[in-house]
């Protein structure tokens, strides 16, 4: 028997959610996805597995989303209240883009981008362990062979949910990542050494000596930084791509990663190759919104976006 549950969910304005699900186009259906106007996505909610269908019900100016929830469990009003607090930090709802855009106004580049692409949030991972792991899976191999890796981690050790005859999957806990050995981690297509990195980082989870969630408390990037470099595998640039898409840490900017002074550099520099330190220079202009206004760069270019 399937319990449905729907609602609506007002956000602050301006949203485009069509432009902001983007992203998720490429998804494994099984897992996460966004097609014809509307993503899903598998949820644990207080230790009861979720779809979400979600949809968009009002405009860029009076942002409305319209959600169902889908559960072999009756979906509880405690239920309902965690699924709005996951979704509205998946698409960082409640960030006032205005600031950012008063921020940028005097970068022309960036002006025009944001004009073009008005209403566009950055998706943040429901958990900064899922960040984590896809940031280590992501370390020097292409995003497309990662992205592949990344849904196998999700059907072999995530949680399944059948849901009106179709099978889906949460993503992994750090317990289920633990409860598995690094032969079986491999399995999915890595190397035994980022098995043995992502293995590592969920036992330090389950054993209490790392508190992911708690580090987005930190006040700044170099003390979240610091913390995170100390867990074996996991350098620089996978602490500020963990920060920018798990923790909502918009100032971050994973420099070092080829596709964003690719883009950067496209925008900036025409096209010629620049090192980390020239791109963080060109960043300063964007003052705490850099990791935001790199998104910005990349998802102008996927859209053949000029200016």
């Amino acid at each position: 028997m399937t319990f449905t549950e729907t609602f609506t969910m007002q956000t602050l304005a301006p949203f485009n959610f069509d432009l902001s699900a983007q992203i998720f186009t490429s998804g494994e259906p099984q897992i996460r996805t966004y097609l014809n106007g509307e993503f899903h996505q598998v949820l644990e909610l207080n230790s009861n597995l979720v779809l979400i269908r979600m949809t968009s019900s009002g405009t860029v100016a009076q942002p409305e989303l319209t959600v169902e929830v889908k559960s072999n469990k009756p979906v509880t009003s405690r239920d309902k209240l965690r699924a709005m607090e996951i979704i509205s930090y998946i698409f960082n709802l409640d960030f006032d883009l205005c600031s950012f855009y008063k921020e940028v106004k005097n970068d022309h580049v960036m002006h025009q981008i944001t004009q073009q692409l008005y209403g566009l949030k950055n998706p943040t991972t429901p958990t900064v362990f899922e960040s984590l792991v896809d940031s280590i899976v992501e370390q020097q191999i292409s995003i497309k062979v990662a992205h592949t890796i990344e849904q196998r981690i999700a059907k072999k050790f995530g949680h399944p949910l059948t849901i009106d005859g179709s099978n889906y999957f949460a993503y992994p806990t750090p317990q289920n990542i633990a409860d598995a050995n690094i032969s079986q981690i491999q399995q999915v297509g890595l190397s035994m050494r980022k098995a043995e990195y992502i293995h590592g980082a969920a036992q330090l989870i389950v054993d209490g000596k790392l508190n992911l969630e708690h580090l987005k408390n930190n006040e700044t990037p170099e003390q979240i930084i610091a913390e995170l470099d100390a867990i074996k595998g996991i350098g620089v640039w996978t602490a500020e791509l963990t920060m920018l898409r798990g923790m909502q840490k918009l100032d971050a900017l994973p420099a070092d990663d080829f596709g964003i002074r690719r883009v950067i550099s496209t925008y900036y520099c025409g096209g010629k190759p620049i090192k980390t330190a020239e791109a963080r220079e060109i960043a300063k202009a964007w003052g705490k919104w850099k990791g935001l206004a790199a998104h910005y760069l990349i998802i102008a270019e996927s859209k053949g976006i000029k200016v």
